[in-house]
């Protein structure tokens, strides 16, 4: 399994096409399932932030006020990323303001996205729902600081990237959970999981004898 990078973005609003712009992003790196870096940073988004999202996140105009552009900030996580697959919860909602971000940039953002909430869904059906805190819950999931703050949420999505993929090696016999195979199960139809674990699995097997 390579480098994975964990995104997760406070925002204005629902859709930078409305011109929602990020508040914060925070990028967990993780490597073979563990944590290997991290960054974070609030943004000046250089609009209002609404009452009701302040609420929400604990992010208010007055903390964003002396915050770096926007700009700057995600330069700066693109750099970080560089060209590392992403995952986050509920990634197309991230995915769609990183493309609008890095495209007011000029930069390119080819990555493939593997979306948390997807493969949660498809390994936990048993789960309560699929919101990240009912799954840190569920799965006993370590937790520290703020929910809806960027940093806190992607940290304990980076904990259930690494609990799908040791479930995927230990549970479920695939040798491999890198990006691609769980990109691979998040588009697999719930009522074909049982049977595309076992013919992955099988391949794998195949590949080492």
């Amino acid at each position: 399994m390579s480098r994975i990078a964990v995104i997760d973005f406070e925002t204005t609003g629902m859709s930078p096409a409305e011109g929602d712009r990020p508040t914060e992003v925070a990028i967990v790196m993780t490597e073979h399932g563990r944590v290997v870096d991290q960054y974070q940073s609030l943004m000046n988004p250089g609009r209002y932030i609404p009452g009701f999202i302040s609420q929400l996140t604990g992010i208010t105009n007055a903390m964003v006020r002396t915050a770096p552009a926007v700009s700057d900030v995600m330069a700066e996580a693109a750099r970080f990323v560089g060209d590392v697959p992403l995952v986050a919860h509920n990634a197309s909602f991230d995915r769609k303001f990183w493309q609008a971000e890095l495209a007011h940039l000029g930069l390119g953002h080819a990555q493939p996205f593997a979306c948390t909430v997807l493969l949660a869904r498809r390994l936990y059906p048993q789960a309560p729902n699929h919101k990240l805190g009912t799954l840190a819950d569920h799965l006993r999931l370590p937790r520290e600081g703020r929910a809806h703050r960027a940093l806190s949420d992607a940290q304990v999505t980076a904990a259930l990237l690494g609990r799908i993929q040791a479930d995927l090696t230990e549970q479920h016999g695939l040798p491999d959970a890198g990006h691609e195979v769980l990109c691979g199960l998040q588009r697999c139809a719930r009522a074909a999981v049982p049977a595309w674990l076992q013919r992955h699995a099988q391949v794998g097997a195949n590949c080492a004898a």
